[in-house]
């Protein structure tokens, strides 16, 4: 059967289980969009600038447990995607990036539209290609889907010259991949695991420690089950949160810059810290010299490279996370289980006292809106079930202390790069993979003008998300570093000359609420929350509300900020 190279594109992403890809057509792929206008049971998504693509691609992938794709053109148009490309680099996440080259016999001739995407997206991608015949195209997509999904996630690019997605073949199903200088240790060590058992067992102060690991390897109820078996309390990073269920008792609140005062004296006291699928990032470790100075550790990581890669670690294990943790449960329930919880009692009372003397706490007046306690009604009115992706800065701090995560794959959010204008793509992304959610991007003023264009993607696409702006006029988390580190000179930080969000949201379609009293942030957020289609509901919120706690740079994670 002849195929056109864009033809056998369609047909590969289709086998690969993806429903929907976000793109924006240009001249180098014009083959791929007019063959998509003639198939059917792929959708394609327009985004309205390619950083968005990727974004909605990201919130895909993270929301849909799969792989997101997202295409774009040649030039600018591959250029445009290096931030999205990155976040998931950053942060582990499987996409595809299908970018159009100019013909091959023009590469190297400064063509117009001409870039040098592989070189160019080499250190954050995973793997990248640039495919020189047609014959190729097949088996370079099924392994671009295998090395994006497989061990350790993270994007892969895929560059297609304009004249090889024109191109004819007789298509042949490719075979099976394997690569023989690429295999993922998917098992772990027996001696390591019993090792861990023993640690467990011999423990008085331990600490589990969930990254975004776990909830990529799908191990949130091993980790849980872990939890409860032993009395172990938990915490977790900024990506790990809903890796364990944030109502459970033996939860600590997430680690770290912005943790909790009971997560960061916990870590700076325990005796075992059981670290699985976290890379140990300068926000959460703080000063390294002083990161658990008293802890055994264990690092369960797929990934060899990020062992012992920032903390020195006493017991690693290379493998899946699932397979780590369901190996260790099952060398305790050979055991006597009381065994395994003996000698914690004083540990977890230690703990409640952190949690009861030193709580995260605000103070919320009749007069002006404190963002936490947006976010507070906004948990309770979703109960928790909602999946919420972020902006980066304060409203995203204030997302990850308030709003309790008992799933995962319900809090999404750039956290290795940290990007502004992640939110709302990344939300409509998350939508298009779970039709029937509620989906909610929390945003700062600044941040949501990154790209607010997205919200024509929303309407047009028929994509019902929710955004809820805590509106400070300022770029907040930049503003508190000023005001607690440089003598309260505000440079360029503030905001006040900014759009009206409400009738901004009218101009595109959407539903615009705003909401200026402490009286009126729950009506206004189940007014929002019950409209059929997207809604911006701006909250104006106190000024000069800072993010606490807080470790100063160059601090132990024991040394916070507390008010």
């Amino acid at each position: 059967m002849k195929l056109t190279g864009a033809q056998v594109l369609i047909k590969m992403i289709k086998a690969e289980g993806v429903d929907t890809i976000f793109g924006y057509p240009g001249g180098a792929v014009i083959d791929i969009y007019d063959a998509l206008a003639k198939q059917n049971g792929l959708k394609h998504i327009l985004v309205r600038h390619e950083q968005g693509a990727v974004h909605a691609a990201d919130g895909y992938a993270r929301a849909n447990k799969s792989v997101g794709v997202a295409l774009v053109t040649s030039g600018p148009g591959a250029t445009n995607t290096v931030t999205g490309i990155a976040s998931a680099h950053s942060d582990s996440i499987p996409i595809v990036v299908f970018t159009g080259q100019v013909p091959t016999g023009l590469i190297g001739n400064d063509a117009f539209q001409e870039v040098d995407i592989v070189g160019i997206t080499r250190p954050c991608t995973k793997h990248n290609y640039l495919v020189k015949s047609v014959e190729k195209l097949a088996s370079t997509i099924k392994e671009a889907f295998h090395l994006a999904r497989s061990g350790r996630p993270g994007p892969v690019l895929i560059d297609l010259p304009k004249d090889i997605v024109g191109a004819k073949i007789d298509f042949k199903e490719p075979d099976k991949i394997s690569l023989r200088s690429y295999k993922p240790n998917y098992k772990p060590n027996k001696k390591q695991l019993n090792k861990v058992a023993g640690l467990i067992k011999q423990a008085k102060r331990p600490v589990i420690f969930a990254g975004g690991g776990v909830i990529l390897s799908k191990a949130s109820e091993q980790i849980t089950r872990l939890a409860k078996m032993a009395n172990i309390p938990v915490t977790a990073s900024l990506m790990g949160l809903g890796a364990f269920p944030g109502s459970d008792p033996l939860w600590l609140g997430m680690l770290g810059m912005h943790g909790t005062y009971r997560a960061n004296m916990s870590i700076g006291h325990c005796d075992l810290m059981i670290a699985a699928g976290v890379r140990f990032d300068d926000r959460v470790t703080g000063n390294i010299e002083k990161f658990a100075p008293d802890a055994r550790i264990v690092q369960i990581d797929i990934d060899p490279t990020s062992i012992h890669k920032n903390i020195e670690v006493q017991c690693p294990i290379v493998g899946d996370c699932k397979a780590a943790l369901e190996g260790i449960i099952q060398l305790m329930e050979e055991n006597d289980p009381d065994d395994f919880k003996n000698g914690k009692l004083k540990w977890l009372e230690q703990i409640e006292e952190w949690k009861n003397t030193t709580p995260l706490k605000y103070e919320q007046d009749s007069t002006v809106i404190k963002p936490q306690f947006v976010i507070e009604k906004l948990y309770e009115l979703t109960k928790g079930d909602a999946i919420i992706t972020t902006e980066v800065g304060q409203n995203q701090m204030w997302a990850a202390q308030y709003y309790h995560f008992d799933k995962p794959n319900h809090f999404i959010t750039s956290g290795g790069l940290g990007v502004m204008g992640f939110g709302l793509p990344a939300a409509i992304g998350a939508k298009a993979a779970c039709p029937e959610k509620l989906v909610v991007d929390v945003a700062g003023d600044g941040s949501i003008q990154m790209n607010i264009q997205e919200l024509m993607t929303a309407i047009e696409s028929k994509i019902d998300v929710k955004i809820v702006i805590l509106n400070n006029k300022f770029l907040g988390m930049v503003r508190q570093w000023q005001e607690l580190f440089y003598e309260k000179v505000y440079s360029s930080t503030n905001m006040e000359n900014a759009p009206d969000f409400v009738k901004l949201a009218e101009a595109y379609g959407a539903k615009g609420l705003r909401c200026t009293r402490p009286d009126e942030v729950e009506s206004t957020l189940e007014k929002g929350l019950n409209h059929e289609g997207t809604v911006i509901m701006e909250f104006a919120v106190d000024r000069e509300e800072s993010v606490y706690p807080m470790v100063p740079a160059g601090g132990a994670i024991t040394e916070m900020l507390l008010v």
